[in-house]
């Protein structure tokens, strides 16, 4: 039955009660879970082949077979969760992330650790879009709300950034399983908090669920993202297994869109990329990433090949742009308020390329001080990037397409993780192999091994021995190190690209001041508080407070010395 709103039901269903920072400890506690398991199994690869033995081709499958589904289903199960209820989409993933991980460290064969893998990502795609569109019912007010997206974006980055430290620490004390093993408590742990403590909300409920268009998103990403890693290994672009799942995949979303277009009720507004803030916001998200996860995986490269650390010692080494990112989390809310989303992103990207630059000193002998000096301002530079882009893309979409945007956002940083290695692994490849093209006493095959990667140049020099494995060594690692400093160069190139992108954003941090109306027509529907009660609220569907495309009136946060109080 319709009922009339009340000022009353009003404040509560926008104010989400005493509550709301509790449910935003269960989501950050779920999505820590699901960045952990993005990287804790790297460190277990050693200890795993030696146990299951799996080929070349099953281990390869065992490490991609998560982020791959996860990547693919976040739209499917973002805009299934602005259908059918993104709290009963995220509580499910939660159960199936806890079987899968039971699955994965009890698995005895390769197959069925690449199973478990694969349910754990099916887990993982309805747990990260709906924890970001959760948010955004929660705290409607932009202000808290940005507080909020802090908080949820440093704890993916130290969820990502602990998890090969923490993943190092249960191999050499257990076994390989007990990287998954240590899931289950925390899911049956969060399960009933989830059940009692978070609220449901729906978007656009109207017309069917365009099954048919969330399966082509699902293997248009999948395609394009699997073209991408095989790039990112090695693989030449234009070989049939990199170049035929990038087209296909590239295909399959070109008519995704068109689908979307002429649909009536489409999965995704597409006028959210009308929007220049919306459109920034992603791009900003996909070189951010991009930058972000070609050089770990190169730093991590450098700290183990060329300075010789252990695993954890090399973990240990990375924490200061894990502190670096949650200091960062925790003032962006003040900064964005502060000065602006278009100078807080704009100026992240120029400080993360002075670290990158920063990092080009860095030579064949450990530098403490430099490293840590440069590893901190490029967490702190790209966590106040990732998160003003996050706050900037959400607050840009409506109420009811929050699930669609958050999976936009999330596939946005799926698909610049895998570019960056793809992108940054082939320069460095590139600058790196023809400094071994003309070792003296080294043969022609050997040279052309040792091309490949520093480690196998390091394992074709012990078989040498002598004078020749010493001399390929030695010019391995300077070429290496040659290499890391042209791959910085081009990196940070791309992050002053990113730089002038964020000249789109809004130059003020605005927030509605007065109810906005949705893009559909106006229905009755409730929103259950997160008190337990339930507000009757007008909305564009059921179950979504009435959010405006354009606001009738809006305070603007303005940048310091505006004269402009911030309200």
């Amino acid at each position: 039955m319709s009922r009339t709103i009340t000022a009353r039901a009003r404040e509560r269903a926008a104010d989400g009660g005493t509550n709301r920072w509790v449910v935003l400890v269960v989501l950050c506690v779920s999505l820590l879970l699901v960045a952990l398991d993005a990287t804790i199994l790297h460190v277990a690869v050693p200890s795993l082949t030696e146990d299951l033995r799996p080929s070349s081709t099953a281990l390869l499958w065992i490490v991609d077979a998560y982020p791959l589904v996860c990547a693919s289903l976040l739209i499917l199960f973002g805009t299934l969760g602005d259908r059918v209820g993104r709290r009963r989409v995220l509580l499910l993933g939660y159960a199936l992330f806890g079987v899968a991980s039971a699955i994965a460290a009890l698995a005895t064969e390769p197959g069925v650790l690449i199973a478990a893998r694969a349910l754990l990502g099916v887990g993982g795609a309805m747990i990260m879009p709906a924890t970001l569109s959760i948010l955004r019912t929660v705290f409607p007010d932009r202000r808290e709300r940005a507080t909020a997206i802090g908080i949820w974006t440093a704890v993916a980055a130290v969820g990502a950034a602990t998890g090969p430290v923490l993943g190092g620490f249960l191999v050499e004390h257990y076994w390989w399983g007990s990287v998954f093993l240590i899931n289950i408590p925390l899911m049956a742990l969060i399960l009933p908090l989830g059940r009692r403590l978070l609220p449901e909300s729906r978007g656009d409920s109207d017309g069917p669920w365009d099954v048919l268009g969330a399966l082509m998103a699902a293997a248009g990403v999948l395609g394009c993202v699997l073209g991408v890693k095989r790039a990112g290994a090695g693989e030449p672009l234009l070989a049939l297994p990199t170049a035929g799942p990038l087209l296909v995949g590239a295909a399959l979303l070109v008519l995704f869109v068109r689908r979307q277009k002429r649909r009536p009720h489409p999965l995704i507004d597409m006028r959210l990329f009308s929007r220049a803030a919306f459109t920034t916001s992603v791009g900003c998200i996909v070189i951010g990433m991009l930058a972000l996860v070609g050089l770990e995986l190169i730093a991590v490269q450098y700290l183990q090949l060329v300075l010789g650390l252990s695993p954890l010692e090399t973990g240990l080494r990375l924490l200061p742009l894990t502190f670096a990112a949650m200091a960062a989390g925790a003032t962006g809310s003040y900064t964005l308020r502060r000065i602006g989303p278009r100078r807080m992103v704009g100026w992240g990207f120029v400080l993360t390329a002075a670290a990158v630059l920063l990092l080009t000193f860095m030579g064949q002998h450990d530098r403490p001080l430099l490293l840590t000096v440069g590893f901190v301002l490029l967490g702190f530079g790209l966590q106040t990037t990732l998160f003003s882009a996050y706050e900037s893309m959400l607050s840009e979409a409506p109420q009811r397409s929050a699930g669609g945007a958050a999976a936009i956002g999330e596939t946005s940083y799926q698909l610049g993780a895998g570019m960056g290695i793809a992108l940054l692994g082939s320069v460095m490849n590139a600058a790196y192999a023809p400094g071994l093209a003309s070792v003296p006493g080294v043969p022609t095959e050997a040279s052309s091994a040792a091309s490949n990667s520093l480690g196998e140049a390091y394992k074709v020099a012990d078989q040498l021995g002598g004078t020749a494995g010493t001399a390929l060594h030695q010019a391995a690692r300077h070429a290496f190190v040659d290499g890391l400093h042209v791959t910085l160069c081009v990196s940070a190139v791309l992050l002053l690209v990113g730089a002038l992108m964020a000249r789109r954003l809004p130059r003020v941090m605005e927030c509605p001041a007065e109810p906005e109306e949705s893009y559909g027509s106006p229905e009755v529907g409730e929103l259950p508080a997160v008190d337990g009660s339930h507000a009757a609220i007008p909305s564009g569907a059921p179950g979504k407070p009435a959010e405006p495309r354009v606001p009738a009136t809006r305070e603007a946060i303005e940048p310091a010395g505006s004269g402009r109080p911030a309200h």
